[in-house]
């Protein structure tokens, strides 16, 4: 029951604000409720802030006792989730895929169903010696996908 409360007010915290979304909820067995968030233009501390006080402020503490932490999907998280990869379109993307092949590319599209990426690689001339330069692009579904993370650069 206590879950089922908490879930209820989440999902009324985060239909007031739709550019958030929940990435992952626990409750374990001593009331302790983590919830991890992320949003179409990133998340600051406020944005958790909204979310913690919708839920806390709507449960009775002489009824439950809970703790309760909110965060937001770090930058080395890994994309779980539709709308992450539509607004990492345009960054670099780490890919490993179910049958271990890895990709690494910029994100160009990602649609209901697999996402596209582009990378240039070197590779020998088809006449001659030397090497030239061509464009790559794999479009990988998401069902294929085992592990996808934004590439950080410094």
């Amino acid at each position: 029951m206590f879950e089922k409360k908490v879930r209820e007010l989440l999902e009324q915290s985060l239909a007031e604000r739709e550019d958030l979304f929940l990435i992952d909820f626990s409750v374990s067995n001593n009331n302790a409720i983590n919830i991890v968030i992320d949003g179409d233009h990133g998340v600051v501390v406020d944005d958790c802030v909204f979310i913690s006080r919708g839920i806390e402020h709507n449960l009775d503490r002489e009824e439950f006792d809970f703790s309760l932490e909110v965060a937001s999907a770090g930058a080395a998280t890994p994309l779980t989730h539709l709308r992450q990869y539509k607004k990492n379109i345009g960054r670099t993307l780490e890919v490993k895929t179910k049958d271990q092949k890895k990709y690494e590319g910029q994100l160009v599209d990602a649609d209901e169903k697999a996402i596209t990426l582009n990378w240039k690689t070197r590779e020998p001339k088809p006449v001659g010696k030397g090497k030239v330069t061509v464009s790559k692009e794999a479009k990988l579904d998401y069902e294929t996908i085992e592990k996808a993370k934004v590439k950080i650069k410094f």
